[in-house]
């Protein structure tokens, strides 16, 4: 199952970046995009180094739509086929619903749910074709159960789970896999953005959940037929209840809820 051509968005850093080195110890070709090219480079020469895998790096800024189209000719053209496309470019900003920007709100639509929709596309048609390949959309718990703070963020990984759910349903027919994973808070520098504060991070910081971690577990399931994943399992385990109980769960939430 090794040498496939793994895409990643949003690879410079974090959860895209580790699973970027996951993927390539498995033997696996990646594909790594962000805007920040030359962390990309710095993430190629060390990939290349130590695994001898291909690594190839391409400047994109997802919420640009003309350039999605580019790049992604570009790949098919330099490197042919695409086998596993994970979406893992996004961000969040936590704050009160009545002091949300609203060109905060729109940034976070505009990579969190139009930027993965616009990368999506591109790939169809060829996995269509071929009767082969698998579409990975980085959700969060928080798309199955919002909180206090997070509206507006909340609000996009809803949007890329529903997404997600009609899309495996459509693929079906084509053997094209579809797979959500819905991490709770990862230890990365999206909260450097999304809590500025650091009160969140401060209140939480010993259930985070390792980066590495989360990667290992989704290069676990690159061409396996599991619909979703979901960390911590104490934390599903909530939004699964949440689902049956909203009431009662909104209520002894309480301030478990306002950590943010």
């Amino acid at each position: 199952m090794s040498g496939r051509n793994i895409v990643i968005t949003g690879a410079s850093s974090g959860l895209g970046a580790c699973l970027a080195y996951e993927c390539a110890k498995r033997g696996e070709n990646v594909i790594l995009l962000a805007r920040n090219i030359d962390k990309l480079q710095t993430i190629q020469r060390d990939i290349q180094g130590k695994y001898h895998t291909k690594v190839f790096v391409y400047s994109l800024d997802v919420t640009n739509h003309k350039a999605v189209e580019h790049v992604f000719g570009q790949i098919f053209e330099e490197v042919t086929s695409i086998d596993v496309l994970v979406n893992n470019a996004g961000y969040g900003i936590f704050t009160e619903a009545d002091d949300a920007r609203i060109e905060d709100v729109k940034g976070m639509f505009d990579v969190n749910v139009y930027g993965l929709i616009s990368c999506t596309q591109q790939v169809l048609t060829h996995m269509k074709q071929n009767k082969r390949g698998k579409i990975i959309n980085i959700a969060s718990q928080a798309g199955k159960l919002a909180t206090p703070k997070s509206s507006a963020y909340a609000a996009t990984k809803h949007a890329v789970l529903g997404y997600t759910n009609s899309l495996r349903m459509e693929l079906k027919p084509f053997d094209v896999l579809v797979m959500a994973v819905n991490p709770g808070p990862i230890s990365t520098n999206f909260f450097d953005v999304a809590d500025r504060s650091g009160e969140y991070q401060k209140n939480i910081g010993k259930w985070m959940l390792k980066p590495e971690v989360v990667a290992t577990k989704i290069a676990d399931h690159l061409y396996t037929r599991r619909r979703e994943i979901n960390l911590p399992w104490y934390m599903n385990s909530v939004s699964v209840l949440y689902s049956l109980m909203p009431r009662l769960i909104e209520k002894l939430g309480g301030k478990a809820f306002y950590q943010k």
